[in-house]
């Protein structure tokens, strides 16, 4: 099983094998799938065994049209048939809205749903990519969004609410006024995939706006708030003209018999569907705070049912999850695929407390062994990761997050032009190894032999200043001797005859090295100057809970029957 764990993990996605191995779990020794986004309490045990009844019957006939499937989820929706388009699951109409829709280019914030990037992109498309701040907690900034697309050029624009992997929320004033203020663009898309898991106020969803305005679509998924991804079906409202336009293009039967069985049991079961997603929302909470007791572990803030974390320095993604599953089966989803993420996060869906429970234990046996707050040791030199971000990770776990060379760590001195750094990275505490001074942290073996080429040319050169992590402008070249196997010697700087201050370096700050505000550059990575707000954007306050009373319309208005 082992040997096989890399492979089956290749495309980020589930495998048929690995699908069958988390079916079932919750008795606290069967596999558990903390991988794929679901809803654990919905469809009740007893619909199951509705539907196992009818099986024969449902794969038996043909279902009806889409149309007829259509005009029944409008009915429990109170939504405009004409206003709708239904495919098979999500992905079937991103991909339409792509062909039909997105001419030349399409912004999108990352990471984000790998779809928005990747199906443009198969079709020539410029894709603009604007980067969410870990920094900031991965929030969309809205204002700063807008000025990146006139910047750019773009012409459409894509918008997860809330997002995919890290539940960042928006609230619908705030989302409307983007609308407004990108009234001009071909094309808006509102991905509510996940909406009906928030909470943050009342009314999240922007369907009844979308119908009023002619460049705008709002995409929403049945099977991920339903519990059953195997039945694909998803669908689409904007104004009748774009829902008309795609729905024009779907085959008439693209929509199977299981999907229209589950849409025309639904009116029956709205209470229970409520009462589910206010359960995942309460164990949204108690998984957060079960998590974040794990020592150098961040959760990030989520409206989705699930969970965005950022491994304890010195911990690779990659490492984390093969060992959950082969030493505990718990299969969780390494983020190093995503654009904009790195193997140092994973996405954890949310679960009951009991798998809670297990995954807190087999975490903290992963990653501290038999120590609590005792980082997992660091992959060996020549490991592959699973992307760039992972590799400058890699750098800031040899400093400790602390922007120091590690040799001044063990008793090696001060070194000279590098202002001491926070012990914590922004939004990321350290282990308490490593707040503790790194015991238990084993030292990486690049670091051990940067320390002996360090020892060797004080030795050699007693006169000269102490090797730099970094050049720094004026840089001359040295040949250093020949040690053991090492990394590339690094030039030195030579005395200059007449003390006067550095020039500012020249491109990036090399990881490790403090750069603005006392931080290392992987700490800073990927931000941006605070660009002039876009016109008439202000954030909006929450307003509250959602009525779960009865079956809630797509829109949030009101109550159906």
């Amino acid at each position: 099983m082992a040997g096989n764990v890399t492979s089956l993990f290749r495309s980020g996605e589930h495998s048929p094998s690995m699908a069958a191995l988390t079916r079932e779990g919750g008795d606290g020794t069967g596999p558990v799938d903390f991988c794929v986004p679901c809803n654990p309490y919905f469809p009740t045990p007893a619909m199951m065994e509705t539907m196992a009844a009818r099986l024969k019957d449902i794969i038996t006939f043909y279902p009806s049209s889409a149309d007829t499937i259509t005009a029944e989820l409008c009915q429990l929706f109170q939504l405009p048939p004409q206003a709708v388009a239904m495919g098979n699951g999500s992905t079937e109409l991103i991909t339409w809205i792509d062909h039909l829709l997105v001419r030349e280019s399409l912004a999108v914030p990352v990471p984000t749903f790998g779809r928005w990037t990747d199906q443009p992109m198969e079709t020539g498309k410029r894709v603009d990519m604007f980067p969410l701040q870990e920094s900031s907690g991965f929030a969309l900034d809205l204002a700063q969004y807008a000025e990146f697309i006139r910047k750019r050029g773009t012409r459409a624009a894509v918008i997860c609410n809330p997002n995919n992997p890290d539940g960042g929320f928006l609230h619908k004033q705030a989302l409307v006024q983007f609308m407004d203020a990108m009234a001009d663009l071909d094309l808006i898309v509102v991905d509510e995939s996940f909406l009906e898991f928030a909470d943050a106020e009342a009314e999240p969803s922007v369907v009844q706006e979308a119908m009023l305005r002619p460049n705008v679509i709002v995409l929403r998924s049945l099977g991920k708030n339903f519990g059953l991804h195997g039945i694909r079906f998803g669908y689409m409202v904007a104004n009748p003209a774009l829902a008309g336009k795609v729905r024009s293009m779907l085959p008439k039967w693209n929509l199977n018999a299981f999907a229209e069985y589950v849409v025309f049991m639904l009116k029956e079961h709205g209470a229970e569907y409520a009462q589910s997603l206010l359960q995942v929302r309460k164990d949204r909470l108690e998984m957060a705070s079960q998590l974040a007791t794990l020592p150098g572990l961040t959760v990030y803030p989520s409206q989705g049912n699930f969970l965005f974390v950022r491994l304890p320095v010195g911990a690779e993604g990659t490492v984390v999850r093969d060992r959950m599953l082969t030493e505990h089966r718990i299969l969780v989803r390494e983020c190093g695929n995503k654009i904009g993420s790195s193997s140092r996060f994973l996405r954890l869906v949310v679960r009951p407390e009991v798998d809670v429970r297990r995954l807190v234990s087999a975490m903290e046996q992963v990653l501290y062994g038999s120590r609590r707050g005792a980082a997992v040791p660091e992959l060996s030199t020549g490991t592959s990761y699973s992307s760039g971000t992972a590799a400058v990770d890699r750098l800031v776990s040899e400093t400790n997050g602390a922007g120091l060379q590690l040799a001044q760590a063990v008793g090696a001195g001060p070194v000279p032009g590098l202002a001491a750094a926070p012990a914590a990275g922004v939004g990321m505490p350290l282990p308490v190894a490593a707040q503790q001074g790194g015991a238990g942290m084993p030292m990486p073996a690049a670091a051990m032999q940067m320390q002996q080429m360090q020892q060797m040319q004080q030795m050699q050169q007693p006169q000269q200043q102490p090797m730099m992590m970094a050049p720094v402008p004026p840089m001359v070249p040295v040949p250093a001797p020949a040690p053991a196997p090492a990394p590339a010697p690094m030039p030195m700087q030579m005395p200059a005859p007449v003390p006067a201050p550095a020039p500012a370096p020249v491109g990036p700050t090399p990881p490790g090295v403090p750069a603005r505000g006392g931080l290392t550059a992987a700490q800073v990575r990927g931000m941006t100057a605070p660009a002039p707000p876009a016109p008439n954007l202000a954030p909006a306050p929450a307003t509250g809970w959602p009525n779960a009373q009865s079956w809630p319309n797509a829109a949030g208005m009101g109550q159906a029957g």
